[in-house]
């Protein structure tokens, strides 16, 4: 199920803005960036970097993943694990705002999200 369109807006107002205030200077972008992605009820931030053994290819890491539960109007908040799998982020497990979702992430208190 994909979100509707005010949610839809809603959500891109919100991560441009904290994208656009976290990202590294634009003279080391090349070396590091951060970006967002939209995927179905999920809204991931990631790392892109390029790869170690073939620098002119970037990858991506995701970090962060809030998953939307519309019968809830609530997000889950996630942590990406050493082992690639999300986890609950347990001090927090759900908020009711993308904006709550970015604070978490940028608070960052248990070093889940940027290690």
């Amino acid at each position: 199920m994909n979100l509707d369109l005010p949610k839809m807006l809603d959500i891109i107002e919100v991560m441009e803005n904290y994208v656009i205030k976290i990202r590294p200077p634009e003279k080391i972008r090349h070396k590091l960036d951060i970006n967002y992605k939209i995927e179905g009820q999920n809204v991931i931030l990631f790392e892109i970097r390029p790869m170690f053994k073939h620098p002119e290819l970037t990858t991506e890491s995701a970090y962060a993943k809030a998953t939307y539960l519309k019968n809830k109007n609530k997000w889950n908040i996630y942590w990406m694990r050493s082992n690639l799998k999300w986890e609950s982020y347990d001090p927090c497990p759900q908020v009711g705002t993308l904006r709550e979702y970015v604070e978490l992430v940028e608070e960052d208190a248990m070093h889940c999200f940027k290690g």
